[in-house]
């Protein structure tokens, strides 16, 4: 943060003086503009109540949905330790008088209410360390529940959201700042909710003591703690404020430490020499990040050191106040201790009140990116009354004057592309990169939804239907496919959950997809696990990953099956293999395949051609090279290549 930057917004405002009006005649301000910024700041005062209000009884049905005992065993413990400081500091006044009593009468008769009372200090010291234990047994155990609970609440969330929003940078901020921040800030934020509650209890307890002494004492006391509470919410605003600007930098800093710390990035970052670089660049970010929040941290301290030392002096004068009293007898040396520690431990449970309020609410702030999250709604959902998905499909699928821009992009990815793929018919889609084929593929999986025209399949717009259960009927492998650090059967039985231990449907997908041989050469064969991340784990080379993905989309009995550069890892044989194999693989099912490979797609029924976004030419591999256009053309090119 640079100095000079005040953030209009939270509990408690500020403003660069610089930023205020002024009548030029006499360099004061005009009573409208004074008027008007402490209206502004009450109205933001009142906002920043209702927001904290608003937060706390939302994380408190966040964790009583967690564990109902739990929090219910917190609360309990929490009631009884709000009473316990003023039973400490009366007892240890009556004792001290009971010590004063015996020692100026003496006999064994003063005896007695001195073991009696100390006796009953020691059950109390007992009984608020039983409660302090049951508290932290309590409050551990919830942490360690809303954790999982939390990040159980993402990660179902998550993945009911669009793909668009995981190509967006503002939402994967936010997931970030979720994930991070609300493992603990939840219980943190719920314990400080008991906290207050205990201090509220216990300051009440204490006032009613140092009203008895002088009620201007108590006043002095309460008001003490304010200038720093004030300084404190508006630091905790500006810092929040800091945190969401510093996302984005902190997600930079999270990324290069991936590039130098995992297997997927090792073996170019050593080719290229590149550690020394990226090295370079976090240390350049890390310090920027560094030199803003120090800024922040040491004005924040160094305030909350000033304004504190009123409170101290407050203190001092009280005890000076008090021992006056004492010397002049007008109280016993027990009211001494009690009204001493009464008006110490008073000032401490007052800002213990203050700064309860300010921690919920800075907490609420940091948690509000979660409420964010989670309010966050897919705009790819499924209809009222979603038409029911038929096997097998009569009619095929059916692009109809489909045209889709992605997010932030002005030039169309798709532009008024309309095709018909017959039910049983393979088709193979070619052209540059960017032309968009992988488009097709994602709106066709709805994935995304087009900006004008229709996707259909069997005779029916893909938003009449549930994309789940249609979803169903896909056999997908893209050409970024995924390498799950699992074993080798669950990386290929997650192409359908339902028969994810199904031994026998997995080493059948492996054999169509030519994955058996690979699976078959590891230690524990199906039971090896898969990648370095793991211990134990088996890495294997790009072909053979492809293979297993392959095997993933050969799980389901789909009735659409899309492959998206399915052999770009494979060698020239294990090509040859999977394609003179193609149309026993595909039998009976709708394939669409996406290659650059022109000999894998004149195997294929029909050939669309796509550029810049536009469907420019289809047909069977020998009407295309008749029409001599750009199929013929990029065909010659890289026929070229192997003469």
């Amino acid at each position: 943060m640079h100095n000079g930057d005040w953030y209009e917004s939270g509990p408690l405002r500020g403003r660069a003086a610089g930023n205020r009006q002024t009548d030029p005649a006499n360099g004061r301000e005009p009573p409208g503009s004074r008027r008007e910024r402490a209206s502004s700041r009450l109205r933001a005062v009142r906002a920043g109540v209702s927001g904290t209000l608003v937060a706390t009884r939302r994380v408190l049905a966040l964790v009583w949905s967690t564990s109902r005992g739990l929090t219910l065993s917190l609360a309990v413990v929490t009631a009884l330790q709000s009473v316990i400081p003023a039973l400490q500091i009366i007892l240890a006044g009556r004792l001290i008088d009971a010590v004063v009593n015996g020692i100026q009468e003496g006999g064994d008769a003063s005896v007695e209410p001195i073991v009696v009372l100390a006796a009953l200090q020691l059950g109390l010291l007992l009984g608020a360390s039983l409660l302090q234990t049951l508290g932290n047994i309590s409050q551990q155990l919830l942490q360690e529940r809303l954790a999982i609970h939390v990040q159980t609440l993402i990660m179902v969330h998550a993945n009911s959201l669009d793909l668009a929003d995981f190509e967006n940078a503002t939402y994967y901020d936010q997931l970030q700042q979720a994930q991070r921040e609300s493992a603990n800030r939840p219980v943190q934020m719920v314990a400080q909710v008991f906290n207050l509650a205990r201090t509220v209890v216990t300051f009440a307890t204490l006032l009613a003591l140092l009203v008895g002494l002088s009620p201007w004492i108590a006043v002095l006391t309460l008001l003490s703690p304010i200038p720093a509470f004030i300084s404190g919410s508006r630091y905790g605003w500006w810092g929040f404020q800091q945190m969401r600007r510093q996302s984005p930098v902190r997600r930079v800093l999270s990324y290069l430490t991936t590039l130098l710390t995992t297997d997927e990035y090792a073996k170019e970052v050593k080719l290229f020499t590149a550690g020394d670089h990226f090295i370079e660049r976090f240390r350049v970010a890390a310090t920027g990040y560094y030199d803003e929040t120090r800024q922040l941290l040491v004005r924040r301290y160094l305030a909350g050191f000033g304004w504190g030392a009123i409170t101290v002096i407050v203190s001092s004068g009280t005890f000076l106040y008090v021992a006056y009293l004492a010397l002049r007898a007008r109280i016993t040396i027990g009211d001494l201790t009690i009204y001493t520690q009464a008006a110490t431990q008073l000032q401490g449970a007052f800002q213990g009140l203050l700064g309860g309020v300010q921690g919920i609410y800075e907490h609420g702030l940091y948690l509000s990116t979660l409420y964010e999250l989670l309010e966050r709604q897919p705009t790819i959902a499924a209809p009222g009354n979603p038409m029911p998905v038929r096997r097998p499909f009569q009619e095929g699928i059916e692009f109809r004057n489909v045209s889709y821009r992605y997010p932030g992009n002005d030039a169309l990815a798709l532009d008024n592309v309309s095709f018909l793929i017959a039910p049983g018919e393979t088709v193979a889609v070619v052209g540059r990169n960017g032309a968009g084929k992988s488009t097709i593929v994602k709106l066709l999986g709805r994935l995304y939804d087009p900006v004008e025209g229709q996707v259909l399949i069997d005779g029916h717009d893909l938003r009449e239907y549930d994309p789940s259960q249609l979803r169903r009927q896909f056999g997908m492998m893209f050409q970024d496919y995924a390498t799950y650090q699992f074993t080798a059967g669950e990386n290929i039985g997650v192409g359908n959950v339902e028969r994810v231990s199904d031994s026998a449907a997995i080493a059948q997908a492996a054999e169509r997809a030519g994955a058996s041989g690979v699976i078959d050469a590891l230690p524990e064969k199906y039971d090896t696990t898969l990648g370095k991340w793991f211990e134990g784990g088996h890495q294997l080379s790009g072909g053979e990953w492809q293979k297993v993905a392959l095997a993933r989309a050969f799980m389901r009995d789909a009735q659409i099956l899309i492959l998206d550069e399915p052999t770009a890892a494979l060698d020239a044989q294990a090509e040859h293999d999977l394609f003179s194999r193609i149309k026993e693989l595909t039998e009976g099912r709708m394939a669409l395949f996406i290659s650059h490979r022109f000999s894998t797609a004149r195997m294929a029924d029909r050939i669309f051609v796509m550029d810049e976004g536009r469907l420019v030419e289809q047909g069977t591999h020998g009407e295309l090279m008749l029409l001599n256009g750009r199929y013929a053309s990029l065909f010659e090119l890289q026929a070229a290549s192997y003469r």
